[in-house]
């Protein structure tokens, strides 16, 4: 990849020095990001990117330099108060900086925190939003987040806090009781804790689950699952985060909507699996 790609006809805007873009990458596949971001990979000087970045997407910006500000759970990673005050030290040096970040900045992903350390600071900037995890990983997977024979809602939620345990302000009775379907981002640490939540809330034990780690990635992997097995499934398979876990009935759709085994030349496992009884065309 370099930066000899070409971009349409269109009123691109400039990223000025001293300014910083706010832009999310995708949830992994580089074809994923958005026209806007690769504009601004090809103009800024200084990147400063997450650890779930694709560094191929870097190789569109070789003139930049790279600074890597990754924050990976149970490893070390840089202060969140140092990136964020690292973007204003080069944004009043005069850089034209790209703040890089996997999936859609502000999805459980800091992004609102730095944005605001910026105007704080009088740095001008630009948002860019992303695909979020969420919902291009779990489509990469088969599964739409919203079918109109399954959910009218879907609830995102966070599989840890600032701490790393399990959100202690999420009230999971009342998610169990009003959601459809529930998406949880980084939630591999806690799956049995979130399952006894929800199980002891009223969520039926055989509701299926699928966990979807490297979503979007050659390293794509599918468990699919029920919420009663949910944890001792995830411990079994060996799953590595990043993963976004589904819990609902529209997990069953990946048994039609698997494309990308479809793609190798596998068959649809079944035509009609939330046994609607007729075709889908006939809504």
């Amino acid at each position: 990849m370099t930066d000899s790609i070409s971009l349409p006809d269109h009123q691109w805007p400039t990223l000025e020095p001293g300014w910083v873009w706010l832009c999310g990458a995708g949830p992994g596949d580089p074809g994923l990001l958005t026209l806007h971001a690769l504009n601004a990979l090809r103009q800024a000087d200084a990147i400063v990117y997450d650890a779930l970045v694709d560094e191929r997407i870097l190789d569109w910006a070789p003139k930049a330099e790279k600074i890597y500000a990754g924050k990976r759970g149970g490893k070390p990673s840089a202060k969140q108060r140092d990136i964020s005050l690292r973007l204003v030290e080069l944004a009043q040096a005069g850089r034209r900086v790209l703040r890089l970040k996997g999936g859609d900045p502000f999805v459980f992903g800091r992004g609102g925190e730095e944005a605001q350390t910026l105007v704080q600071h009088g740095v001008r900037l630009r948002i860019i939003p992303g695909i979020s995890a969420g919902i291009g990983g779990l489509a990469y997977a088969g599964i739409p987040v919203t079918h109109r024979d399954v959910n009218q809602s879907v609830t995102f939620v966070t599989g840890h806090d600032q701490s790393g345990a399990t959100p202690s302000s999420l009230d999971w009775a009342a998610i169990s009781r009003g959601s459809q379907v529930i998406v949880i981002y980084m939630g591999m640490k806690h799956a049995g804790a979130i399952a006894g939540a929800l199980l002891a809330a009223g969520r039926d034990p055989e509701e299926p689950v699928a966990v979807v780690a490297g979503a979007t990635t050659p390293a794509q992997q599918v468990l699919e699952t029920r919420l009663d097995r949910m944890a001792a499934d995830i411990a079994d398979s060996r799953l590595e985060p990043p993963a976004i876990i589904c819990i609902g009935r529209a997990a069953l759709m990946r048994q039609v909507l698997d494309w990308q085994d479809q793609l190798a030349g596998a068959a649809p496992r079944d035509l009609d699996p939330l046994r609607r009884g007729w075709p889908a065309e006939q809504g």
